[in-house]
């Protein structure tokens, strides 16, 4: 173990009017500080997630960070980016730092999208794709994975019950989460069945396929093994890996996630142990295909199978392998810099037994998330464990 998460922080994930970046930053840094029992004077660095592009007219904000408490001024503080997987690219950086000589490292993951127009949001999303040959795709970001459904469809059949399962279960796991977003049981039939409550939005998703637009944070704070060992909880990173792949989608088969693929097999590789060894998993729901050909990706399914999962129950919170117990983006809601901080944030409360009433996996003992940018182009999945 090289670094382990001692402390976090996680607000609700929705419309947050009263709150603004400055604010949602200053509220989780402070609260990940206080949850660890670590003084800001004790922090070496800090790494701030926020994707942005276009949400924030604040577009430098690693030092906003800074806001939370006088005695961080000075310390050394960045701001990454890599699309959707923002977050997880923070706590990846983080870990780097505590493996290069850091002690405690601050890591937050932010985003305010709720107060950007509509056709703005769209077009922000767009800017994770290749916009020389998909920055025209009618319906934005969600027109993207409408076509890989579209393409998944005429390759391996209609899949339209598989992801209404998805979106149903999803949202079911997402009411016992007091983060997130939407906290409703939506039902099968419903996530099923077009309606003027649940319209066609691209290709073969309905808007019970696609995860919400919202705001909100997250932080943790990370400490080397010298360090965690005199924490009161300590979840460790057993194995992480990080692949990048194409951004165009004409230059890869996108059905088959082979930088998701490729990066799960990196971390269970590193971490030692093989998928089903895992108590769960949080996996990056954008769109429930993405969800579906993940199952594939990290191994669950063959290529082309991945409805056997959901269909055969697989993937509930009693299967063999629970995926998505928070509700996912789906219900928790994708503030982007924020969802792979919260991915961290709600498996080490899993690992801890901390997880809210209703959420926690029965003895759950190693934890997988896998989070991505664009269309499987930034791949990050890291494997938690913990240590005390």
């Amino acid at each position: 173990m090289s670094a382990a998460i001692v402390g976090w922080a996680h607000t609700p994930f929705g419309k947050q009017d009263a709150e603004t970046i400055e604010s949602l930053i200053v509220r989780v840094a402070t609260d990940a500080l206080v949850d660890a029992g670590i003084t800001a004077d004790q922090v070496d660095e800090i790494v701030l997630g926020h994707f942005n592009a276009g949400f924030s007219p604040q577009e430098f904000t690693a030092s906003l960070v800074l806001q939370a408490d006088p005695a961080l001024r000075f310390k050394p503080a960045t701001r990454v980016e890599n699309a959707c997987a923002t977050g997880s690219a923070a706590v990846h950086q983080g870990v780097r730092a505590i493996r290069t000589g850091a002690k405690v490292v601050l890591v937050v993951g932010v985003e305010q999208m709720t107060t950007t127009p509509g056709p703005e949001i769209g077009k922000n999303l767009l800017k994770a794709s290749y916009l020389p040959q998909e920055g025209d795709t009618q319906g934005g970001f969600a027109g993207v994975f409408g076509k890989i459904a579209n393409a998944y469809f005429q390759r391996h059949g209609d899949q339209s019950d598989a992801l209404a399962m998805i979106a149903a279960k999803n949202h079911k796991n997402g009411v016992d989460n007091p983060y997130a977003q939407m906290r409703k049981d939506l039902g099968y039939a419903f996530c099923r069945e077009e309606s003027e409550k649940n319209p066609f939005v691209a290709g073969p998703l309905k808007r019970t396929d696609c995860s919400l637009v919202s705001d909100g944070a997250a932080a943790l704070v990370l400490a080397d093994e010298e360090t965690a060992r005199t924490m009161r909880r300590a979840v460790g990173f057993r194995g992480m890996a990080h692949v990048q792949d194409f951004l165009p989608l004409s230059k890869r088969d996108i059905l088959k996630f082979e930088g998701g693929a490729l990066a799960w097999q990196k971390a269970l590789v590193a971490a030692g142990v093989a998928l089903e060894d895992l108590s769960f998993v949080e996996t990056h729901d954008c769109f429930t295909i993405a969800e579906l050909i993940e199952y594939e990706a990290m191994g669950l399914t063959r290529e082309g199978d991945g409805a056997r999962a959901i269909k055969e129950g697989w993937t509930q919170k009693d299967g063999k392998l629970p995926v998505n117990v928070s509700g996912g983006l789906k219900a928790k809601g994708h503030p982007i810099g924020a969802t792979g901080v919260s991915m961290h944030v709600l498996s080490a409360m899993q690992l801890t037994g901390e997880a809210p009433e209703g959420m926690q996996v029965k003895d759950a003992r190693l934890g997988g998330i896998f989070n991505m940018g664009g269309a499987a182009v930034a791949n990050y999945v890291s494997v938690l464990e913990r240590v005390k």
